[in-house]
């Protein structure tokens, strides 16, 4: 049957993969009291005042929301203490990405970027028929930042560090970030992607107010689905230079964020500081996590997301699938590592309990 000439950019494209759902598990396994921790969501339900946001938003749904979402602007710029121009809001930080591919990638031109990373990353830039040009991680699975400026080419466009990493969960301080920028040519973007900010340690720094005022090239997204908890509502943000920011905003699909999810973002941003006792309890799970982890003798990098990362090369897809027949979804990557985000505690016993079979 024909479907039409498919672009060759698109046909190789491999198919982004979730992670599995509790009803998959479940149906393959026939257990019946799984728990999910494949996709570093937030275990905590929303805020009461996100609920209220959303209800009150709920009567309005037979009208377009905000192209632009400026109340969403607004507010993480407040937040933020940058003006709001300097904000644009997408459909998760995902799609932020997206549209900056659109915006500055060609077909020829180079992508440089830290590998293993944000499997998103290399989907994107075969999309645009772009080349895909990754550096190794050090021997702690951090970003190699002084192989990601040597890798950078007269051809290189846009340059992706995800800090924390994902999946290794590792992060770099500003300061290293500052030294890093300052060696690439202001031409080339670069997008410091922090989707798991929200977690990381003081000490690492505030790329915000230390790095986005000295280098307009630079590009920082976030995303309202971890720390805020709206991963179903796909609200995400770009803190850039305003000139930037145009350019940016001219491939954001129309009405991309729905009237909802404006709200609900709206609302969590408004009342942060609600947030910041379940980010200080996923916080204490994961260093209780990483010490039982330590106890039993596996070599976990010093993780900066909400999730922990265990090197397990090629027992990676046997001791994943052994952990689902238990009851427990985790984020394999084959050949690789296992990727196990920090859920409630019970949760996180869980885990624990089914991984102890195993030696390291």
């Amino acid at each position: 049957m024909r479907h039409g000439r498919v672009r060759p950019a698109i046909a190789a494209l491999p198919a982004y993969r979730p992670g599995r759902s509790i009803a998959q598990v479940q149906q393959d396994h026939g257990v019946t009291d799984s728990v999910k921790l494949a996709s570093n969501e937030n275990p905590f339900g929303p805020i009461p005042e996100v609920l209220e946001a959303i209800n009150a938003a709920a009567a309005d749904i037979n009208r377009y929301a905000d192209h632009r979402a400026q109340p969403v602007r607004d507010a993480v710029a407040a937040m933020l203490g940058v003006d709001s121009n300097a904000v644009t809001v997408g459909c998760g930080s995902v799609g932020l990405i997206q549209q900056l591919f659109l915006t500055f990638v060609d077909a020829g031109d180079e992508v440089v970027s830290p590998w293993r990373s944000f499997e998103v990353y290399p989907i994107e830039t075969m999309m645009m028929g772009a080349t895909f040009v990754t550096t190794a991680l050090t021997a702690e699975l951090e970003l190699d930042l002084d192989a990601v400026v040597s890798a950078i080419t007269d051809k290189t466009k846009l340059v992706l560090l995800a800090n924390p990493n994902n999946p290794s969960g590792t992060a770099r301080t500003v300061a290293q970030l500052d030294a890093a920028l300052a060696a690439i040519p202001d031409d080339v973007v670069v997008l410091l992607d922090e989707a798991y900010r929200e977690f990381v340690d003081p000490e690492f720094g505030d790329s915000v107010r230390e790095l986005l005022p000295r280098y307009p090239n630079l590009a920082i997204s976030r995303s309202m689905s971890k720390a805020f908890g709206l991963a179903g509502l796909r609200t995400g943000y770009l803190v850039a230079d305003p000139e930037l920011i145009v350019e940016v905003d001219k491939m954001l699909v129309p009405f991309a964020v729905n009237g909802l999810a404006q709200a609900a973002a709206v609302a969590a941003v408004q009342h942060r500081d609600k947030y910041q006792p379940m980010i200080d309890l996923v916080r204490s799970e994961r260093s209780r996590v990483v010490g039982e982890l330590q106890k039993m003798g596996w070599n976990v990098p010093r993780p900066q997301g909400n999730f922990v990362y265990l090197p397990l090369a090629e027992r990676t897809d046997a001791v994943a699938l052994d952990l689902e027949r238990s009851g427990v979804i985790t984020r394999p990557f084959s050949g690789e590592g296992l990727r196990v985000t920090i859920g409630l505690a019970s949760e996180n016993d869980r885990f624990l309990a089914a991984l102890s079979h195993y030696t390291p």
